[in-house]
């Protein structure tokens, strides 16, 4: 049995065919595509599936946007792309059933269950407390939340659009910050600044300040400067990405008290892994005032697998070829 999975960013789509092994999955086909190469998903997925050239038994994709369910159908708009998503039609399409769609971050939470002590990094060992909710957060093209309930035995994975809560300044450059994108943006969201693009426009308002201007680098570049080049405006940039998504990680963990863990995901936390970035972003995250004590409880962790989109999508779609 194969299965088709995804994972459909802003700025590329992975898709690949997989066969479960087990707890495991064999790849027997792979591709990533830059997104906005395409006018459509539909012919990206055409494209994929006449290179692979077999039918999947059954497909998952996690899309980046808030996904529409009703009655087992599943629409989204996606957040960073001109793309419209409709299962039926994609199941139409391609002759695949069961074919769902998931937002990208309810995914990960799917992921969970299927990780390794040695894919994840502890940054904080909490009091945990087996069967508790659990809560993730991951900065990428966007910022990413979901929640884990316990329900009957299992997890219920809740999705969320918490990215895209007001950004809540904290310091006087934060108040710079906030101004600089309310000009650009009107609504200044913690995504503004919890993201990749979010610690490229940091680097650039910082730059701007010290040398008077210049293009706006890529976020790998600023990553690559700060922590090989030891680059002033760099290490900046990078503190105070750190302190604003540690920030918000914290505010997430104080609207659920995720007893069960915190779990930071998402493509750059696992690239920014080292004592300087876990110290700052523990330290963010525990700055609540009277509330320390409480956050001092909850475990933190740092997902380290490379793919925790793609494999929550690929047990999720493994159940449900399972089902039919």
């Amino acid at each position: 049995m194969s299965l088709l999975i995804g994972d459909i960013g802003g700025t590329y789509t992975r898709l690949r065919l997989v066969e479960p092994r087990g707890r495991h999955f064999e790849t027997l086909c792979e591709s990533r595509y830059e997104s906005g190469s395409y006018e459509c998903f539909d012919g990206l997925l055409a494209d994929f599936l006449n290179h692979c050239g077999e039918r999947p038994s059954a497909a998952c994709l996690g899309v980046a946007g808030p996904v529409q369910d009703e009655d087992g159908r599943q629409r989204v708009e996606t957040t960073n792309l001109p793309w419209r998503l409709d299962s039926e039609a994609l199941a139409r399409e391609t002759g695949v059933r069961p074919f769902a769609l998931i937002n990208d971050f309810e995914a990960v939470g799917h992921a969970l269950d299927g990780l390794s002590a040695d894919q994840l990094a502890c940054l904080q060992a909490g009091e945990p407390r087996p069967g508790g909710l659990r809560a993730l957060i991951g900065a990428g093209t966007g910022l990413g939340q979901a929640l884990l309930c316990p329900l009957d035995g299992d997890d219920r994975v809740i999705p969320t659009e918490g990215g895209h809560m007001d950004f809540a300044p904290q310091t006087p450059l934060q108040w710079q910050l906030a101004e600089a994108l309310r000009e650009r943006h009107g609504h200044v969201s913690v995504e503004r600044l919890a993201s990749g693009p979010g610690l490229a426009f940091i680097y650039e308002f910082l730059n701007d300040r010290e040398t008077g201007g210049g293009e706006r680098p890529d976020p790998a570049w600023i990553s690559r400067q700060a922590l090989e080049q030891g680059d002033a405006v760099a290490l900046a940039a990078l503190d105070e990405f750190t302190a604003i998504y540690g920030a918000q990680a914290g505010n997430l963990a104080l609207a659920c008290l995720p007893f069960g863990g915190l779990y930071v995901a998402g493509g750059i936390a696992p690239r920014l892994h080292s004592e300087r970035f876990d110290r700052a972003f523990m330290a963010a995250f525990l700055a609540k005032g009277r509330m320390e004590p409480l956050l001092r409880r909850i475990p933190v962790h740092i997902v380290l697998h490379p793919d925790p989109g793609l494999l929550g999508a690929a047990r999720l779609a493994a159940r449900l070829g399972s089902a039919c």
